[in-house]
């Protein structure tokens, strides 16, 4: 997006079109301002802003504080990449408060995680693998993916492929996931014969993720049509993350 943020009507969604004259300031001059995600509605951060940097925001489109220890104008990420670019602002219903909407272009959070209110920050929880960084790859999309699925399963539109899906039981979802499976394996090795012969990989690669959307997208609706939600799933992951390594036993191979 260039320019400043989006003003679409109403503001943020179901709010009163932005007004930066409306603001009430602080006896400091300030104002808070909640930073939401975009794609899942999550709470990333909270800081302050001056008029001074929210004539900024809405001049270049990517979110500005004032920090209150540097005792300066702000621009979030200005140092490590990881800028807020802003959809849109909105006023509380006091005028003294503000939410910005914002698609986030890496982790929020200075520790490395996508919100600074994640309970798995480094240090309150376990480490990312191989000490590795941690990193934003949108997954949080997914969560409006889910939730057409979800949608779906409780209207059950005529016409919907998903419906068709849900309505063929555990043994269409798991043939549609079996059979987006091999496609993936396929994909995976077409991309690999490419690159060991140093071909143009752009078309393997595309096709390889695409393979892997239709993989995704299938086994979230074979979940949908068990009543097991991606929660579940992400809970096991945690709790096999989490686990020590199993001590093999003498004999065992």
């Amino acid at each position: 997006m260039s320019g400043g943020p989006r003003q679409e009507p109403g503001g943020a969604s179901g709010t009163r079109p932005f007004d930066p004259d409306a603001v009430r300031w602080g006896p400091d001059a300030l104002v808070p301002v909640v930073a939401q995600g975009a794609g899942d509605g999550r709470v990333l951060m909270l800081a302050y802003a001056s008029r001074e940097a929210l004539a900024a925001t809405l001049a270049t489109g990517d979110l500005h504080f004032f920090s209150r220890s540097r005792g300066r104008l702000w621009r979030k990420g200005e140092t490590s990449g990881n800028v807020l670019r802003v959809r849109s602002l909105a006023l509380d219903c006091d005028g003294d408060a503000v939410l910005a909407t914002v698609e986030p272009a890496g982790p929020a959070c200075h520790q490395g995680t996508a919100s600074c209110f994640d309970l798995d920050a480094p240090g309150t929880g376990a480490p990312p693998p191989d000490g590795g960084s941690a990193s934003v790859q949108g997954f949080a999309w997914l969560e409006a993916l889910w939730a057409t699925i979800e949608d779906r399963a409780a209207r059950r539109p005529d016409g919907s492929y998903t419906v068709s899906l849900l309505a063929g039981g555990p043994d269409a979802t798991g043939r549609k996931v079996v059979e987006e499976a091999t496609e993936v394996l396929i994909a995976a090795k077409d991309d690999a014969d490419a690159e060991r012969t140093g071909a143009d990989r752009v078309g393997t690669r595309a096709a390889l993720a695409g393979e892997a959307a239709d993989l995704l997208f299938h086994a979230l609706v074979a979940l949908a049509e068990r009543g097991l939600e991606p929660a579940d799933v992400i809970a096991a992951l945690r709790a096999r993350y989490g686990r020590p390594p199993r001590a093999v036993p003498k004999g065992d191979t």
